[in-house]
C-alpha cells in the first residue's frame, strides 16, 4: 500500500498490522468498529471483518462484546499510557512549534538522566 485506501481485507489487516507492530496503536488501545471500519475504507462489512479475524488469529487483537475489539496486551511494540504519553507529547510540542528533531533530543536527554539516576 502506497498511500492509498485499501481495498481488500488484506490491505486493511496490513494496516492496521503494521499500526499495532510499530507501536501506533498501543496495547489495549481500541480500534473502531467492524462496521465503522468498513464505512471508513468503503469496503463491504464482510471484507472488514474478514481483517479482524486474521489479526484476532495472529493474537494481535481481541475482541470483547461489551469492551470492544483492542489491541491484545503484548502486540505492540509499546504499552497503551505510552502511546496516549507520546501522542502528548507530539501534541505539545507542535502547538509550542518544537520541532520534530528538538523533541526527540529532549526525550533522549530526559531518558537518560531518568536511566542513569532512577527515581527512588
Amino acid at each position: 500500500m502506497t498511500g492509498t485506501t485499501p481495498s481488500s481485507a488484506d490491505e486493511i489487516d496490513a494496516l492496521f498490522r503494521g499500526a499495532i507492530r510499530s507501536g501506533q496503536l498501543g496495547d489495549g488501545e481500541r480500534l473502531p468498529t467492524v462496521r465503522q471500519t468498513a464505512r471508513d475504507f468503503g469496503v463491504a462489512q464482510a471484507t472488514a471483518a474478514k481483517a479482524y479475524k486474521s489479526l484476532e488469529r495472529d493474537g494481535l487483537i481481541v475482541t470483547r462484546t461489551a469492551a470492544g475489539t483492542r489491541v491484545a496486551p503484548g502486540a505492540s511494540r509499546a504499552p497503551q499510557a505510552v502511546i496516549e504519553h507520546a501522542r502528548a507529547l507530539a501534541e505539545a510540542s507542535e502547538g509550542a512549534l518544537v520541532t520534530l528533531e528538538d523533541t526527540i533530543a529532549i526525550l533522549r536527554a530526559v531518558w537518560r538522566t531518568e536511566a542513569t539516576h532512577p527515581p527512588a
